[in-house]
């Protein structure tokens, strides 16, 4: 019975128009963002910009789950209503980010290692307490000279799997993301044999770890041009080239594919995710579990005032509504300019 209940969350994950909220910014990174508007980052202004975004009408229209931080999922509305418990009355699933940060990797200047297996299985137990239905592990390759090594990409893929094994065996859906950075002057082509390279790594560390694909999501990079390449891939080339390389490596067994949007504008990440969709059905449900390319524009809006609730709330709905309609192939540039509250 609960593998069949961990095989529906992962399906109701990827559900038709719908995608995730990446809301699991550690307290550095969420520092950043704030800071960015000029606001401090309090517990308390972290808790209201998290409820604001929570609370939005119609959440779950276009947001099937979130993936909540260790402080997130332990707060409240202001109402005393548990965050997971706000999230589930909207339809939406609340997930937990569980890894503890990539650290630099010994042996090997320049890569990096995701900590925080060790206590991870009790770990699990507590946030599957505390209303957590899914989890998510990141890895992070980056590509440069002589990077990635093949003992990085290895490191990183048996850590995922053990992460994703012990989350199954806990009753929680993993979201195994092995993120293939953006940053640096690379073309498609080599982002493509680095992507191609490290899911094949990571499937096979899955497979021989005992993770179960059907009870699993994928969250990887799109397959796309380095941020300072001169030549820069279009929509058609980065779907093409993304289904291509997954289409090698990725199991069908897999329920769905989530990407993150690593760097990428609003804009940019809606238009690559509905060029995808456009090529028509593939293996797998190919949906967004997008934190900044989601956030920003409800950020920008809120600016720390209450009095602008609506307005981040209206534009986060307007972002949600958009990539919903990527999700089959609907998306055109012109609804970018329909007004949020339409």
């Amino acid at each position: 019975m609960a593998e069949e209940t961990l095989e529906a969350i992962a399906r109701a994950l990827v559900a038709p128009g719908k995608g995730i909220l990446a809301a699991d910014e550690s307290t550095g990174t969420i520092e950043k963002r704030l800071r960015s508007i000029d606001v401090e980052s309090t517990e308390e202004k972290r808790q209201a910009y998290r409820e604001m975004l929570f609370t939005t009408p119609g959440l779950g229209d276009h947001i099937s789950g979130v993936i909540l931080y260790d402080e997130t999922i332990r707060q409240s509305t202001k109402d005393g209503v548990a965050f997971t418990k706000a999230l589930e009355g909207s339809g939406v699933i609340p997930g937990i980010k569980v890894d503890k940060g990539a650290k630099p990797l010994a042996g090997a200047k320049g890569e990096t290692v995701t900590e925080g297996l060790d206590g991870l299985r009790e770990r699990l137990n507590e946030y599957r307490e505390l209303g957590a239905k899914f989890t998510k592990w990141r890895a992070v390759i980056d590509i440069g000279e002589g990077l990635p090594s093949a003992y990085s990409i290895h490191v990183n893929a048996h850590a995922l799997a053990r992460f994703a094994a012990l989350s199954q065996e806990a009753g929680l859906v993993p979201i195994v993301e092995p993120e293939v950075l953006m940053d640096g002057d690379h073309t498609i082509d080599r982002c493509y044999e680095v992507t191609e390279a490290t899911l094949e790594a990571v499937f096979n560390e899955l497979f021989s770890q005992r993770a179960v694909y059907e009870r699993m999501l994928l969250k990887p990079n799109m397959v796309i041009s380095g941020k300072d390449c001169p030549v820069q891939a279009g929509p058609e080339e980065v779907a093409k080239a993304t289904v291509r390389c997954f289409k090698s490596v990725v199991p069908a067994a897999v329920p769905g594919v989530v990407f993150l949007s690593g760097g990428q504008s609003d804009e940019q990440a809606t238009a690559n995710l509905n060029a995808m969709n456009a090529l028509g059905p593939q293996p797998w449900e190919l949906s967004f579990s997008y934190g900044r390319a989601l956030q920003a524009p409800s950020l920008k809006a809120w600016r720390g005032e209450d009095a602008n609730v609506q307005a981040g709330q209206d534009a986060l709905a307007h972002r949600a509504r958009l990539n919903g309609a990527a999700r089959d192939g609907g998306y055109t540039p012109e609804m970018e300019k329909v007004p949020a509250a339409a």
